[in-house]
């Protein structure tokens, strides 16, 4: 008779007996919330044995005959008939939890993420440059040839209300390599389009399908790390659908002063397949839901043992379902929760006059700096500088919200995330009037880029925090929650382009900015109104309440 100890993960158990002779007897003790265990490699091979799994919740003698094709319990129907249910239900151990993985391998599986997010932000806006080519070729007006901006834009808010829905049921990396596999696929008839509708038809089919990393590719994220230690691997992954619109003119501005245009969408299509190559190597399943199911159809197929399973496996929910109801319910939100809408306008606005930039920062550096094209796109650095600076300023907020957190007992309110929303609320109409006066000849073209830094910090600190409080204060309902704020992002966004150019040249460059200041001025109160009236709001609203 052998005593033996067998542990699992953080569950210590003992009372295991095995008798070897024509029979081997193991005794188990009951053992509450374990869930099975092996018996050791060493003894399973002397019994001949591939995998013997116990579930938990039992106390009883088990004897099983000594037999190679013996593979578990599936031979003794008087034992399964006296197992509660969930006995079979499968957890993840310590070592098959995502957030146990390396350190290293964790990082490399952020910045893969990350990087894919940042080539398909920076895809949407190197087509700026391209314009003037893709209307003489293809002898269509330059405004006709803003859609290729617009609709990829507009790709890529409608693609999150598909994609959602499809990432839990199927899982994380099976959406990544699927819709990157799409948006690499879509990228060849833009970068050899014969004409301007196969060219823009596919712009719009790219942004759809690249959509996936900047709706789905945060929960990845949050799936690898715990909340103690999220805040830094979140934060690069935020930055990067923000630097690449900014990024992706910078791009284009050298590629189109010294390369045919179509080398754009060349180049754009060897990003595409480089990153399609790390999200195979370094990215892992993170989904717990699906790891469970995966790990619950293993041990049905090595034990033969047919009642394993996962609470996936016990959805009745419908794909179609889920979908319709991904479609409707972040339009439900908007039209019944103001303070949804108001946040929503707010960041679509913001966005909008960012995406409106690509066309208005030719006109102010070529019209009245006379800046060639490579010279135009090294202009949007002063964005991208203030968002890195904003960035930067994540360890002093990090300190604000624990103390914040401390002071209410660890439960601090949704509204604690709207101080970040603050400063930028005050930045982007500052940034956006010091540009507006700035925009005369005369004044250095230094100062406008100079002025487009508190412009590009504020608009990470708006974003930020409206995201976060978003899925804070709508947590019943988050992905809806972001999912509307996506989709009227990119519809300003897809919109403000097209009416960019005959805006500034019937106001004027000075008028135009203004005016685009004094409406971002307008909208600057919300956060301090929502910091103050929020709690009450929420309680008022029937999704925060669900």
């Amino acid at each position: 008779m052998m005593i033996l100890n067998a542990i699992l993960g953080s569950q210590v158990w003992t009372g295991l007996r095995f008798k070897i002779a024509d029979s081997v007897t193991v005794e188990i003790a009951s053992c509450d919330g374990c869930f099975s265990s092996s018996i050791p490699t060493r003894l399973r091979r002397g019994w001949g044995l591939r995998t013997f799994l116990v579930p938990m919740s039992v106390a009883s003698s088990i004897t099983l005959q000594q037999h190679p094709s013996l593979g578990g319990l599936t031979q003794m129907p008087e034992l399964k008939e006296n197992l509660p249910a969930d006995s079979f239900r499968v957890y993840l151990d310590l070592h098959e939890n995502p957030q146990e993985l390396p350190v290293i391998r964790k990082w490399a599986a952020v910045l893969a993420i990350s990087c894919a997010s940042l080539c398909v932000a920076s895809s949407s806006s190197m087509a700026v440059f391209a314009e003037d080519g893709v209307a003489q070729e293809f002898r269509i007006s330059r405004l006709v040839s803003v859609l290729s901006l617009s609709l990829f834009v507009e790709g890529l808010g409608l693609g999150p209300l598909l994609v959602g829905p499809l990432s839990e049921v199927y899982g994380r990396n099976l959406v990544y390599r699927i819709s990157y596999g799409l948006f690499f696929l879509c990228s060849f008839p833009v970068a050899f389009a014969p004409n301007a509708g196969v060219f823009l038809v596919f712009r719009f089919l790219g942004g759809f399908c690249g959509s996936a990393f900047l709706s789905v590719a945060g929960g990845s994220i949050s799936d690898l790390f715990s909340d103690s230690t999220v805040a830094n691997p979140m934060a690069v992954y935020t930055i990067s659908p923000f630097i690449g619109p900014v990024l992706g003119p910078l791009l284009s501005g050298f590629i189109n002063q010294n390369l045919y245009w179509r080398w754009t969408f060349r180049i754009q299509t060897i990003w595409v397949f480089i990153q399609y190559i790390a999200l195979f190597i370094l990215v892992p399943e993170t989904y717990t839901p699906i790891l469970l199911r995966k790990k619950a159809r293993r041990l049905r197929e090595d034990t033969g043992i047919t009642t394993y399973w996962a609470p996936l496996d016990r959805e009745n929910s419908h794909l179609l379902t889920a979908i319709a109801i991904s479609c409707y319910r972040p339009f439900q939100l908007m039209i019944f929760d103001r303070m949804a809408l108001l946040l929503n306008l707010w960041t679509a606005l913001i966005l909008g006059i960012l995406y409106l930039a690509f066309q208005a920062f030719p006109i102010i550096f070529v019209n009245n700096h006379g800046f060639n094209v490579q010279s135009t796109g090294l202009t949007f650095l002063g964005i991208g500088l203030g968002m890195i600076l904003a960035i930067s300023s994540q360890p002093y907020w990090n300190r604000l919200f624990a103390h914040e957190a401390d002071r209410h007992r660890g439960q601090p309110p949704p509204e604690v995330r709207l101080l970040m929303g603050k400063l930028g609320g005050v930045l982007v109409p500052v940034g956006l009037f010091w540009m507006a006066f700035s925009t005369y000849p005369r004044v250095p073209w230094i100062v406008i880029i100079i002025a487009s830094i508190p412009f590009g910090a504020g608009i990470y600190f708006v974003f930020t925090s409206t995201f976060t409080y978003l899925v804070t204060a709508y947590r019943p309902i988050a992905a809806s929650a972001m999912a509307s704020n996506s989709a009227l992002r990119s519809a300003f966004a897809a919109v403000f382009p097209i009416f960019a150019r005959p805006m500034y040249l019937k106001l004027g460059t000075v008028g135009a900015t203004a005016l685009l200041a004094g409406l971002t001025t307008l909208m600057a109160p919300l956060p301090f109104i929502f910091y103050k009236i929020g709690a009450r709001l929420r309680a008022q609203s029937r999704f925060t309440a669900e």
